[in-house]
């Protein structure tokens, strides 16, 4: 997936309080300076990426003041944060990687779903 699909997508849906990559620990190098050249925290963990990653969103979910809660993802894990942002308010958007990269289970959990053509 292009980040800069990806960064346009969400800035479309207004201001970024966060642009945040989650990464294992074997990402490249020049993987990580091009996700921060192109202004994306990059967030490398040694455990599962996708718990980590479930974690803060819904943390971020259950703040105060946030509007809208996206997710680049193709990964049907990520349902319940969005359910959960829902619940608390938050609109909630699911960014896919390309059709064949669609989760039918985010895309209908979600307030708003956007592909990111290939």
């Amino acid at each position: 997936m292009d980040l800069d699909d990806v960064r346009a997508v969400a800035e479309d849906l207004g201001q970024l309080a966060v642009a945040r990559l989650y990464l294992d620990e074997h990402a490249t190098p020049g993987l990580i300076q091009a996700a921060e050249a192109r202004g994306f925290e990059v967030t490398v963990t040694s455990g599962d990426v996708d718990v980590k990653l479930a974690v803060d969103a819904t943390e971020f979910a259950l703040t105060e003041g946030l509007d809208v809660l996206a997710i680049a993802s193709r990964d049907t894990d990520f349902k319940p944060v969005l359910e959960k942002a829902a619940k608390n308010g938050v609109r909630t958007v699911a960014i896919a990687p390309g059709e064949h990269g669609r989760s039918d289970a985010l895309r209908n959990a979600a307030h708003e779903a956007y592909v990111v053509e290939e």
